[in-house]
């Protein structure tokens, strides 16, 4: 029974392994496009050949040299992104404490009306939306970017249901005690939420920092644009400049992954107790 319980993990161990080569193979092939010229990615295309006698930190010279506008939707993307998941979150979680730590009159109605903005694609919203960003004079604005998603509906959701977890006699203690409703909030309840908030805040930073879109419908000043806009604007029918294309590419990727790192412990133990809470 031991040998085959010991068995199963080397097998285990093994898949996940392999499993985790497939994952990374991807970032491997792009960093290494990062070192070879542009023409070599239009001739062969991303691939996993070692050949040191293309490679070379030209690109990263020519990325960190300032004579292109990386840096600048770098911090375009950067400032959007700390910005929409900072008020996200904090909006979110405000709406879903409500939901469950509330009872009033019609609470149900409005958190279905948040199931069913859950279940609409994004793409059936942009003509309506563009509409009264258009009509409200937001065009091209940072505003409304973040605006029109800063009550995100499945972030509330998952707040939501992580908050059902919350033993309800925590809220009744703080009232015994004397707490107002935003002491209780703000000083019992925030600081339990802080994993939800750590596995939210990098799926909703992930959706920020890799948004096109929406982004590249109402922005039209190239001084706004933020990073996915600005390196879909180096590939034009007059001429692409793959060298900054590729090196920028990996490069967008080390933000996101310091995140992840960051704050691995706090997003797996958000994402699991917002799994099976409710």
């Amino acid at each position: 029974m031991e040998r085959r319980a010991r068995f199963s993990k080397i097998l285990l161990l093994v898949f996940f392994s392999l499993l985790s080569l497939l994952v990374l193979l991807p970032f491997y092939a792009i960093a290494l496009a990062s070192f070879k010229p542009g023409k070599e990615l239009i001739r062969y295309g991303l691939n996993l050949k070692l050949d040191f006698s293309v490679m070379s930190l030209d690109n990263y010279a020519f990325l960190f040299s300032g004579n292109n506008d990386y840096f600048t939707w770098f911090f375009n993307s950067m400032f959007l992104t700390i910005l929409q998941v900072v008020l996200t979150l904090i909006i979110s979680a405000t709406v879903a404490y409500g939901f469950a730590a509330y009872e009033f009159k019609g609470k149900t109605f409005l958190f279905i009306c948040v199931l069913l903005i859950m279940m609409v694609p994004f793409e059936i919203l942009l003509l309506p939306l563009y509409r009264l960003i258009f009509n409200l004079g937001m065009m091209n604005t940072y505003s409304a970017i973040i605006l029109p998603g800063i009550a995100n509906a499945s972030t509330i959701f998952f707040f939501r249901q992580y908050l059902l977890g919350v033993p309800k006699e925590m809220i009744a203690a703080g009232r015994v005690d004397g707490a107002s409703e935003y002491g209780i909030y703000l000083r019992l309840i925030l600081p339990v939420m802080k994993p939800a908030f750590a596995a939210m805040g990098i799926l909703n930073a992930m959706g920020s920092w890799n948004n096109l879109l929406w982004p590249f419908m109402v922005l039209s000043n190239p001084s706004k644009f933020t990073l996915p806009i600005g390196l879909k604007t180096l590939l034009t029918p007059y001429g692409n400049n793959y060298d900054l294309l590729v090196v920028g590419s990996f490069f967008s990727i080390i933000p996101i992954f310091i995140l992840f790192v960051a704050f691995q412990k706090y997003f797996i133990d958000g994402m699991t107790a917002g799994a099976v809470k409710g």
